[in-house]
């Protein structure tokens, strides 16, 4: 048979598959991918199984309605949504939304994020141990998220100059960040076992790692480089969703979401702290020892600087840095 023959006898892929595809040619991270694959499922669902080249705007407007008022969903996750319809008209069916879509749209709630004293955030480090607790330093020591966190890499951390870099942040941003020097004789430890799992990986004919974009079409050897490695690795090997092969990735978040969750426990803290707890108390302490509003938005990697600013109201003392009367009484 001709090879051009052997195309046009193909099966055409599934819709969800050229997702995937198109996705990873623009190079989207694998949990956008996830989250995008997930919503588009919902949407033609939604509409009896409809095919989205069969629907449009009304269609769209109707499922996005229907999330905000029937599902009570959040301002960012119907945002989420939308996002994902867009792409799959726009890049993957090619059939742009260019009407007006007149959802109802899910209202947006002024939330204060919750911080941790001085205090309360040492109980909760010191509940903890080992790597999670190494993590757990490192988003407090740093403002970082949990996913910068788990994705750092070896070349990332310069002990020279106590800087850590990150690298694709949110909104796709690289900055710079302190590394603490209380951790550095920790960290040197940590990496040295690293090193050693990592070696016998190579020694067994593994030890590549995923590299973001193209970089591993590019430079073919540098996933077995030792700068490339994750600095927080998984304690197994495991198959890469994508490329099928066998790989260490980084470590699961859950395994520091449930070591945190055990700490607050430990500590007899009624706050619903989370891995993000960390990155407010981070903001808020550096504004308590008067660091410049300005840079702590750098360090934190907002665009916006009012973002910033909502750390300057978990500041004042009592509601709103109001007294209460009660307090007056005699």
């Amino acid at each position: 048979m001709k090879k051009q023959e052997f195309y046009d006898h193909k099966k055409p892929r599934k819709l969800m598959d050229q997702v995937s595809d198109v996705m990873r040619l623009k190079h989207y991270a694998f949990r956008t991918e996830q989250t995008y694959v997930s919503w588009i499922k919902r949407f033609i669902f939604f509409h009896d199984k409809k095919h989205p080249r069969e629907m449009g705007e009304p269609e769209v407007e109707a499922f996005l309605t229907w999330l905000a008022v029937e599902k009570h969903v959040s301002k960012s996750t119907q945002n989420q949504a939308f996002n994902a319809l867009i792409f799959l008209y726009r890049e993957v069916l090619k059939k742009p939304l260019e009407g007006r879509i007149d959802a109802v749209r899910s209202s947006k709630k002024q939330r204060l994020p919750i911080v941790m004293s001085k205090e309360e955030t040492q109980r909760v480090l010191s509940g903890m141990s080992g790597t999670t607790q190494l993590m757990a330093k490192l988003l407090y020591g740093g403002g970082l998220r949990l996913m910068e966190c788990i994705r750092l890499r070896i070349k990332d951390i310069d002990f020279e100059i106590n800087e850590i870099r990150v690298h694709s942040g949110k909104g796709d941003k690289d900055r710079l960040v302190p590394l603490p020097e209380s951790i550095k004789p920790a960290l040197k430890i940590h990496l040295e076992r690293v090193k050693l799992m990592h070696e016998n990986d190579l020694s067994k004919g593994c030890g590549e790692v995923y590299l973001p974009n193209a970089l591993g079409r590019k430079y073919p050897m540098a996933g077995k480089e030792w700068g490339w490695q994750y600095v927080f690795p998984s304690s197994k090997l495991s198959q890469d969703p994508r490329k099928k092969v066998i790989r260490r990735h980084h470590m699961d978040p859950s395994t520091l979401d449930r070591a945190i969750k055990r700490a607050v426990k430990l500590a007899g803290i009624t706050k619903c702290v989370t891995s993000h707890t960390f990155r407010h108390s981070f903001a808020t302490h550096l504004l308590q020892t008067g660091t410049d509003i300005r840079t702590i938005q750098s360090l934190l990697g907002h665009n916006d600087l009012s973002t910033t600013m909502i750390y300057t109201h978990v500041l004042r003392q009592g509601g709103q840095g109001v007294k209460s009367p009660l307090d007056s009484l005699e």
